[in-house]
């Protein structure tokens, strides 16, 4: 099996999925040494279920396959899926290739079983590791069995957020990647790959009613709560016009289709002027420099 770079997503990221897949193939030099797989929630029915719940936190709360990053536990299928054989990269689906993520999927891990980015201090957490981008030795990840990490979720038998967070893993076996690679809201020379990881500026998203769950506490709650009602746009336009550039060429090539393109749309999925975000950022110049 080829290298493989895998993108969780569910209905409501599908289309960011989609242009991230496109990204990552086009950035490369050596597209045809790896494959890129969009894993969704209908790949795992478990997932899709109603009445579930889960451990998150500390608390015992319902699981919402609705929810807008309802894919956060199929970071950890790959080694399933690559029969815990390769290596394997897995991004969330507002992940954007800038650089030549073959020059990841190739990477010496020195003895790791993962790579990833040390974000020090979020979360007011000193040991904060981000798993939205991890580079995965899948032959030394075999207690990643998906299915029955699944049962173990929903038993629950374990925290929800350690688990995203890599607490349960020895420490000796994760290395670590360059920010660039997973590059929060940062476009510029060097990064490689772009995250759009503000979930209220995601460039697609702008004016749409938010429709993720808001955990903002405290006295301002209600002042937060009211704000942050609409996604906003990104204070960085260039992120905008990265990501509607690559939809023009997508829609170009005939890899979206304007009917879809409107689907998505109408179920505000997508921003309403999509299709005059096309047309403005056909052929953006960013394209000459990180080719």
């Amino acid at each position: 099996m080829k290298p493989t770079v895998f993108i969780q997503a569910n209905a409501r990221q599908m289309l960011g999925a989609k242009i991230s897949a496109y990204s990552y193939k086009r950035q490369s030099r050596e597209p045809d040494s790896f494959d890129v797989r969009i894993l969704t929630l209908d790949d795992y029915p478990r997932l899709k279920a109603q009445g579930q719940s889960i451990l998150r936190g500390g608390f015992v709360r319902d699981w919402d396959p609705d929810d807008l990053q309802s894919f956060t536990p199929l970071r950890f299928a790959p080694p399933t899926l690559m029969g815990f054989e390769g290596q394997a990269v897995v991004t969330d689906p507002d992940c954007f290739g800038v650089g030549d993520i073959a020059e990841l999927l190739t990477r010496d891990m020195a003895g790791m079983a993962i790579c990833a980015v040390a974000r020090s201090g979020h979360n007011a957490d000193p040991d904060y590791i981000a798993t939205s981008v991890m580079l995965l030795d899948c032959a030394r990840l075999k207690h990643w069995d998906f299915e029955p990490l699944l049962d173990r979720l929903f038993a629950p038998a374990f925290d929800y957020v350690p688990w995203m967070e890599l607490k349960f893993e020895d420490r000796g076996t994760i290395g670590f990647l360059e920010p660039e690679w997973d590059s929060f809201d940062e476009l510029h020379p060097a990064t490689k790959i772009l995250h759009t990881t503000k979930r209220r500026t995601q460039p697609w998203k702008t004016g749409l009613p938010v429709d993720y769950t808001l955990r903002e506490s405290g006295p301002l709650d209600v002042l937060r709560r009211w704000f942050n009602r609409r996604y906003q746009r990104p204070v960085d336009r260039n992120q905008e016009a990265f990501v509607y550039a690559l939809l023009a060429e997508m829609m170009d090539r005939g890899i979206v289709t304007k009917t879809e393109l409107v689907a998505e749309m109408a179920v505000n999925h997508i921003r309403h002027d999509s299709l005059e975000l096309v047309d403005r950022y056909r052929g953006w110049e960013l394209f000459e420099q990180a080719a």
